[in-house]
């Protein structure tokens, strides 16, 4: 049996003077090595009881994969989450595979993490906000070939994709499609040029897991010139009313901690039930690395009770 070759971590780029041939390149190393055996030490292993595939989806214009857990015996129609993984212009569904897979045993449900398009010159944060929502709205129009029940549905992301998973609500409210939860995890909800005057921003500029130069190259690829920032920024939704309860999970030493904390709030003063839940010493996307960070553990276990709530209740 031939052992799996060592996958190595490409090293830090210079940010703020990449090429996009040097992006693409960078991007598509460093996925390599977040889907190897190598970073699982860092990622977590996935939940033993769940079979995981890889699917293709039939979307408007593309097919999109997706990266679906699910029970390894299931019994009946499962609740669905829709996953959205972190990154912005890097990033893969395998790197979420230990809080995916724990969700599908635990609750049980079906979760299916979308492997979005990601931010690059020719791909804008929008493509990647309408994989989400026509992701959504795919597996709900296509519950029974799915397995899912679609009176009970959460979206729940982490990073951009927390971001994208809330314009997924809101475009839920909007086309009349119930969800039970939502769930933003360290989440990047304001991609206007006042996402840096934050002052987590400002407190928390250089960390092991995210900098100020990477939300910079990050916004310059999300929101060309001319693109209307408030229509991918949830902070700045025109109405965060009557959205699915929230559960927002912030770690502390993280430059989007406002980002998160202000969102939280806005939802509140909405009216839109909300629990905002800090992780304290916690750094940016530590949901994804159990293996180094404690605070990943009792994270993915409230995001359980808090999903297994929202599917037990009486939607009326």
């Amino acid at each position: 049996m031939t052992a799996e070759p060592i996958v190595q971590r490409p090293p830090e780029p210079d940010w703020l003077a990449m090429t996009t041939e040097e992006l693409l390149a960078y991007r598509e190393a460093e996925n390599r090595f977040r889907a190897s055996a190598a970073a699982r030490a860092i990622t977590g292993e996935p939940h033993p009881d769940v079979v995981i595939e890889w699917r293709d989806l039939a979307l408007p214009g593309r097919d999109l994969p997706v990266r679906v857990h699910r029970p390894a015996a299931p019994e009946g129609a499962l609740p669905l989450v829709v996953h959205v993984h972190g990154g912005g212009f890097v990033g893969t569904a395998v790197q979420s595979d230990w809080v995916t897979s724990r969700l599908a045993a635990l609750l049980p449900a079906v979760v299916v993490s979308v492997e979005h398009r990601l931010v690059a010159p020719d791909h804008p944060l929008s493509d990647a906000v309408d994989d989400g929502w026509d992701t959504l709205r795919h597996l709900v129009r296509d519950a029974g070939t799915w397995g899912i029940d679609p009176a009970r549905v959460a979206v729940f992301g982490e990073s951009c994709g927390g971001l994208i998973s809330a314009l997924a609500a809101i475009r839920a409210r909007e086309a009349g499609l119930p969800l039970r939860a939502q769930v933003l995890v360290n989440p990047a909800t304001d991609a206007t040029d006042a996402m840096f005057g934050h002052p987590s921003v400002t407190e928390h500029a250089e960390t092991p897991t995210l900098t100020v130069p990477v939300l910079r190259l990050f916004q310059r690829l999300a929101v060309p010139p001319g693109t209307d920032a408030r229509a991918l920024s949830p902070l700045h939704a025109s109405s965060v009313s009557g959205l699915a309860p929230a559960l927002v999970v912030v770690p502390t030493h993280d430059p989007l901690a406002d980002h998160g904390r202000r969102y939280a709030e806005r939802l509140a003063a909405a009216g839109t039930p909300v629990r905002l839940s800090e992780y304290a010493g916690a750094g940016h996307a530590f949901l994804s690395l159990p293996g180094l960070v404690p605070q990943a553990e009792p994270a993915a276990a409230e995001i359980t009770g808090f999903l297994r709530t929202a599917f037990a209740a009486d939607p009326a």
